[in-house]
């Protein structure tokens, strides 16, 4: 190899970690050419693992979720190829500790939201699907998202964990989720699954409830938010300033043979109702 060509190499050495990618568009910002690529792929020092997709060879040992995993390819786009998206919804939430609420098997989904969202990574293969969605819920992508750490194991004391490209990720916090997975209804998710995650919701912050509230764009989001937080009444709820909140004029129909709530003027499944309302019915 020539001088630059072994100066890029030092270069791709030390900003890209073992098991960490980086695509023909990153190699091109950084004048990398394609015969450089190639020289690299012969050497060793990458491997093609898509079309227009490189990945740093894993050092020896490492454990399966991380060879198959999809949490590396992600933060590869988002921290050293710069793609601006963020992991949001369920998988938010199962990724901040309520890992009940993540689908289990072979279908596992991760929510991703944002307009750079890179290709290769909705067909990468990897041990979970990726799921596209857009940013249009709020007119700032940034609120209510924030870098958050993670282990690569599901064991913290693993010596994976400590890895020292073990950066955090970019995903909503848990009031923003909350209200991305209610713009899921009524095609992409059910009512009954979101009952259940508004019943462990106990900690949500007020404030920044209040913000995301203000600035979302979707009437039906707001009107479904408080249609849980009235039926589960937690202590957070008294303390959302709704002076602020615009939800809209006109009913909504959401569910056909559902009912409409009395106060949010959408239609819900009965047993979302009001208690007196249920009772009465």
């Amino acid at each position: 190899m020539n001088g630059q060509t072994t100066t890029k190499l030092k270069y791709l050495i030390q900003t890209v970690p073992p098991g960490f990618l980086v695509d023909a568009a990153w190699t091109a910002r950084h004048a990398i050419s394609r015969q450089s690529v190639s020289a690299y792929i012969k050497q060793g020092w990458l491997e093609r693992i898509a079309t227009g997709v490189y990945r740093r060879p894993f050092s020896a040992g490492e454990p399966s979720e991380a060879v198959t995993g999809w949490k590396i390819p992600l933060l590869s786009a988002q921290w050293i190829m710069g793609h601006a998206f963020h992991v949001g919804g369920l998988t938010a939430l199962g990724l901040r500790g309520h890992s009940h609420y993540l689908q289990l098997g072979g279908d596992t989904r991760v929510y991703l939201y944002g307009t750079d969202i890179p290709d290769w990574l909705m067909t990468l293969a990897t041990d979970a699907r990726f799921a596209r969605r857009g940013h249009g819920l709020f007119p700032d992508e940034n609120e209510g998202v924030e870098n958050n750490e993670f282990s690569l194991s599901d064991n913290p004391d693993e010596e994976l964990a400590m890895s020292p490209w073990r950066w955090p990720i970019k995903m909503s916090t848990a009031e923003r989720a909350i209200l991305e997975i209610l713009d899921e209804l009524p095609k992409n998710e059910s009512f009954h699954n979101i009952d259940m995650v508004f019943e462990g919701m106990v900690n949500l912050r007020p404030k920044m409830l209040t913000t995301l509230l203000t600035q979302c764009r979707s009437v039906k989001v707001k009107r479904l938010f408080f249609v849980y937080a009235d039926k589960h009444a937690h202590a957070w709820l008294k303390h959302i300033d709704r002076s602020q909140i615009n939800m809209g004029r006109g009913d909504r129909a959401l569910v056909p043979g559902g009912k409409l709530h009395p106060i949010y003027r959408v239609t819900v499944p009965a047993y979302l109702l009001p208690k007196e309302n249920i009772d009465g019915a």
